[in-house]
């Protein structure tokens, strides 16, 4: 099994301007009522609870997979997971959550 990488960090800036790009596929790990009740546009539901590496999209070059979650603390348990499933590109993940995402005035996907 790999060693697991250093977890980084990306800001609201950087993952505003990767999503523009199109560089980046969201992970959100929260619980599926809290995704219905507000999430980052094309964000991919994949709850910690029932987290599944097999769900995760398979590493593509020139793109970037970031997790999150409400704050910061479900996102690096997802990526502990992934990392000891040998995903060694899930590395980084929006400590800020929807937390920050929101209070940074972004919109968010509210789902009937």
């Amino acid at each position: 099994m790999s060693e697991a990488k250093p977890f980084n960090d990306i800001t609201l800036e950087d993952l505003k301007a990767g999503l523009a790009r199109g560089i980046i596929t969201l992970i959100d790990v929260r619980e599926a009522d809290e995704y219905a009740a507000g999430h980052i546009k094309n964000a991919l539901l994949n709850p910690l609870s029932t987290f599944d590496v097999a769900q995760l999209p398979a590493p593509q070059p020139g793109q970037q997979i970031i997790i999150y979650c409400r704050s910061g603390r479900r996102s690096i348990s997802a990526m502990e997971k992934a990392q000891r499933a040998g995903r060694t590109d899930i590395s980084t993940h929006y400590s800020g959550g929807i937390l920050g995402w929101v209070g940074g005035g972004e919109p968010v996907v509210q789902e009937a």
